[in-house]
């Protein structure tokens, strides 16, 4: 999977992209990101990518020149097969989404700033739009790096067990049971005897009795969807 990331500061993602999980699917070859900054695209000298609104009011916009000029540069090397923006006001990132975003081949993002970007770049180029929540972040190279990682994580061959990745919370729209690891009595706090009965049968229906248990007290609304 190739992942072409556009920002005005690429530097934010340096680490969260370099380390763990991520560096081990990029040294495999399953996984290239590209961060491109989007001033190289500038409208002038200074390195201008935004302006002030029209209309009036606070905050910059980024501009369309710039955004439009560094999309279809990269649109020549290669075919996206999203385009996707990173804002508050898109729809949640959910696991079912970065299911499918996995099977992808290739991926464009676009990190926004300051207000957002101009309104007809999300009209005439941008296929999709993803939330990582309900706050506001100062840009969207955090959410960015959120995507890349819960979609680079479930490329197959990524980690090392590639069972581990389909039983974690949200992929049957339930959370994740209790676990547990050595010393199965610390301080007198025991594990459940079920884990040490060695009945892989038993212990596969108590974690699902858990996961269940655990998601009608925690997300009682992921049950409903």
């Amino acid at each position: 999977m190739h992942i072409h990331i556009i920002s005005i500061v690429p530097e934010l993602l340096d680490s969260p992209l370099n380390h763990s999980i991520m560096k081990r699917a990029k040294e495999k070859g399953l996984l290239t990101v590209t961060v491109h900054h989007l001033r190289k695209w500038a409208v002038n000298e200074y390195g201008q990518v935004d302006d002030y609104q029209y209309g009036g009011g606070a905050g910059m916009v980024m501009m369309c020149e710039p955004l439009e000029k560094a999309i279809n540069e990269l649109q020549q090397e290669k075919k996206f097969d999203e385009i996707i923006y990173l804002t508050p006001d898109g729809v949640t990132l959910k696991q079912q989404t970065a299911n499918r975003l996995s099977l992808k081949e290739n991926l464009l993002l676009i990190c926004g700033h300051y207000k957002g970007i101009d309104e007809r770049i999300r009209q005439h180029y941008v296929t999709m739009e993803i939330s990582i929540g309900d706050y506001v972040l100062s840009g969207g190279e955090l959410a960015a790096a959120v995507l890349v990682d819960t979609i680079g994580r479930i490329i197959p061959g990524v980690l090392n067990d590639e069972t581990s990745a389909l039983t974690d919370s949200f992929q049957d729209q339930l959370l994740a049971p209790p676990v547990y690891t050595r010393p199965a009595d610390y301080n007198g706090w025991k594990i459940p005897d079920i884990l040490l009965s060695g009945d892989l049968k038993k212990i596969e229906e108590w974690r699902h009795e858990q996961a269940l248990q655990r998601t009608k007290e925690r997300r009682p609304d992921l049950l409903d969807e």
